[in-house]
């Protein structure tokens, strides 16, 4: 099924002026999902208040994931943000503070290289 957001090509300069929106936006959802994920630590599995939190930290996370494909990037795991270059991905992790690392398209997260 074809994606309803226009494919977008990043220059590192591009890239790096979106970073802080981006920055801005995930930090905001990490801080709402970051309670969440202690009280779930707390409860049982089956308990009911679970469930119920579980779906409140997938809401947030889904909707920071499509704020992060509106901005035509790609949310490529939680607060883990690709931009694509035409040829890879200069990747981005919450809470790193720059855009610094690149990877191929094949070679995902644990195939980042530092920009130099």
């Amino acid at each position: 099924m074809p994606s309803s957001h226009p494919e977008r090509v990043f220059t590192l300069h591009d890239a790096r002026a979106m970073l802080p929106e981006i920055q801005k936006m995930t930090a905001a959802a990490a801080s709402q999902v970051e309670p969440l994920v202690a009280q779930l630590d707390a409860l049982e599995e089956d308990s009911p208040e679970h469930a119920h939190l579980q779906a409140s930290v997938s809401l947030i996370v889904s909707a920071w994931a499509e704020a992060v494909r509106d901005f035509g990037a790609e949310a490529k795991g939680v607060w883990l943000v690709d931009f694509d270059t035409g040829n890879g991905y200069y990747c981005w992790k919450h809470p790193e503070a720059t855009l610094s690392h690149y990877h191929g398209y094949e070679d995902g997260f644990a195939g980042r290289m530092k920009i130099v």
